[in-house]
């Protein structure tokens, strides 16, 4: 288990430096160059100083070399819209995203799991037709549209609950405040990974109660909870471990349009203002941290396969 682990971080290594490498090539070789740098009001001689300070007029080989050798000192560069630390801003934004995605998907597990063994095991019962419907939903229904339906109906006809932000303004931090600020968002978000975590539960759970082994275990008389327990649960899982790695990254990457319908602070509204502004430097710390979240996601995929199967770790 020890080598297989260090070899999947090796490779996961490798795989964030060639990610940095392309995500690199790619920004600057996009037309145009960072927004601060099309100012009406700078001359083409402070324009030419901006960029020669900025370092723009090197070779790209160059340029890369700096960035990496920095970015591996833990120096992730100046953002050229706020004259902040990047780290900085990752790091005061990371936490954001990491505390509503994972209150979306630690809710999302607990409730898809048992609902898509439930479905399965009460196949074309009332509840699991109500279900299965409920999934096509929730994948079908656009993010940003039901973010801003539940804003008009909840923050603006009846004023439950705040309509954005992370917390009230001028207000000190209250546990009550902050509760009511992220349930619309987790619950957009919630929504979507419920839909897909009940849907490949159910399909994944009535594959291995066809299986023979079930068929046998049930033979020898084992009462139904065993059987799920013992014997379904743990193959079943293999395929929702997949999607839950899947969601994680994803979670952290693609809630840049919750985070921009509730005002969410957090690193897909970063991603996306740095992208808009062609703020090199962010994007590319954000890129790189995204990629470090998949990378690390797909590592804990990997050995939770392993310790479910042990034939995958040996092979």
């Amino acid at each position: 288990m020890i080598a297989y682990s260090l070899r999947r971080l090796i490779q996961a290594v490798v795989l964030l430096f060639i990610v940095s490498m392309v995500t690199f090539a790619l920004i600057h070789s996009a037309p145009g160059g960072p927004s601060i740098l099309a100012n009406p009001d700078l001359s083409r001689d402070q324009i030419e100083q901006m960029s020669e300070s900025l370092g723009l007029n090197d070779p790209l080989p160059l340029q890369y070399w700096h960035w990496i050798t920095s970015v591996l000192q833990g120096d992730f560069g100046i953002s050229y819209n706020t004259i902040e630390p990047v780290i900085n801003l990752v790091g005061n934004r990371l936490p954001n995203t990491l505390l509503l995605a994972g209150i979306a998907l630690i809710i999302s597990i607990a409730i898809a799991i048992p609902l898509g063994v439930f479905c399965a095991t009460h196949r074309n019962s009332f509840l699991d037709r109500m279900v299965t419907s409920f999934t096509f939903l929730g994948v079908s229904v656009p993010v940003f549209w039901l973010g801003i339906m539940l804003i008009v109906l909840f923050s603006v006809q009846y004023r439950w609950l705040p309509a954005g932000g992370m917390a009230t303004i001028g207000e000190g931090f209250s546990l009550r405040d902050r509760v009511e600020h992220l349930i619309l968002p987790v619950f957009v978000l919630v929504i979507g990974n419920l839909a897909e975590l009940t849907r490949y539960t159910r399909s994944s759970m009535i594959t291995v109660l066809g299986e023979e082994y079930i068929r046998t275990a049930r033979a020898k008389g084992l009462v139904q909870r065993r059987v799920l327990i013992g014997h379904a649960m743990r193959n079943a899982l293999i395929p929702v471990i997949t999607i839950i790695g899947v969601l994680l990254p994803r979670a952290v990457s693609g809630a840049a349009i919750t985070e921009a319908v509730f005002s969410w602070p957090g690193m897909g509204s970063l991603a996306v203002e740095a992208a808009t502004t062609r703020d090199y430097p962010v994007v590319l710390a954000t890129t790189l941290t995204v990629a470090a979240v998949v990378v690390l996601s797909s590592l804990i995929t990997d050995l939770a396969y392993g310790f479910l199967d042990p034939r995958i770790r040996l092979g």
